[in-house]
């Protein structure tokens, strides 16, 4: 998103914006997800609270992950 905001001269919101509404116009959340996000449903997933939870495929992307590192 970076190179695509730097080509264009926009910020790197209006380039995630412009790119969502070109190639996910469906997604939900209309943004894409933060590192935060993952990480609260990563702890959630791990408490207590989730202990009835087996075999689930839990996605946390908003419709849309940035990228995974």
């Amino acid at each position: 998103m970076d190179d695509q905001a730097e080509a264009n001269r926009i910020t790197q919101e209006e380039a995630e914006q412009r790119f969502l509404q070109a190639l996910r116009s469906a997604t939900l959340l209309k943004r894409f997800s933060t590192t935060e996000a993952v990480a609260n449903m990563i702890v959630d997933a791990c408490s207590q609270q989730a202990s009835s939870t087996s075999g689930a495929a839990l996605w946390v992307d908003g419709g849309i992950v940035r990228c995974v590192d």
